[in-house]
């Protein structure tokens, strides 16, 4: 007899492809607000089950809990802010008018981190820098659906310098600083992605994406 319980519904795989298109990068939180322990550890669980290639896990969560802590890499993220506005030129002061992070008001604030070298050879001859990097992304986009699928926002950070960052946490030199997380309840999610919402930029269809056999430019 074919053991099922490896074997998911139609509705689990329609709940899937919902919380997947359902996924936002948020940026406005409800402040003075908590995510209990035990969801907390659910989303880091999620993050902590996604593929590492030649299972090196690089991946490392900083939570911040000391409110001195997240002032500090608040202003951060406020110089970097600040600093990209001026590489923008005529974009300048639209994107200043941007909401592009929520780390004073977000419930709980983590940190990624990619660890140092380990010296995994597996999978990553070629792509020595690449695959660690790969890899800690897959852990933040499982922690991002998990999230959600808790009704909980989340908010990638990265308008930060990571060697200040890296200092701030008292990081090994040879550890990288990937991501802030902005976690916690909102009061609704936006509609469609805020840069699209904000008329930033047109997210394109999927057709334009998809090659076959040959990269090939597309043309409107």
């Amino acid at each position: 007899m074919t053991d099922k319980t490896d074997t998911f519904t139609e509705q689990d795989q329609d709940s899937l492809y919902r919380i997947i298109q359902a996924r936002r990068d948020m940026r406005h939180f409800v402040p003075d607000t908590h995510v209990p322990e035990d969801v907390l550890q659910r989303l880091l669980q999620a993050a902590h089950a996604a593929p590492s290639v030649g299972l090196m896990q690089p991946w490392r969560f900083i939570h911040i809990k000391n409110k001195t802590l997240r002032k500090s890499i608040s202003q951060l993220v406020t110089t970097e802010r600040l600093l990209t506005s001026e590489a923008l030129d005529s974009r300048k002061d639209e994107f200043l008018r941007l909401k592009v992070e929520g780390i004073r008001d977000c419930a709980e604030l983590m940190v990624v981190v990619q660890a140092p070298d380990d010296g995994t050879v597996f999978g990553r001859r070629t792509l020595a820098k690449e695959m660690p990097l790969c890899s800690t992304a897959c852990a933040i986009q499982n922690l991002w659906l998990a999230a959600r699928a808790e009704n909980l926002g989340m908010g990638w950070v990265s308008f930060f310098d990571p060697n200040e960052l890296g200092k701030l946490l008292h990081c090994p030199d040879d550890a990288l600083p990937i991501a802030l997380l902005c976690i916690g309840p909102v009061k609704e999610f936006y509609e469609e992605p805020m840069l699209q919402q904000e008329h930033w930029r047109q997210a394109r269809p999927l057709s334009e994406f998809i090659f076959t056999d040959h990269w090939q430019e597309k043309h409107d």
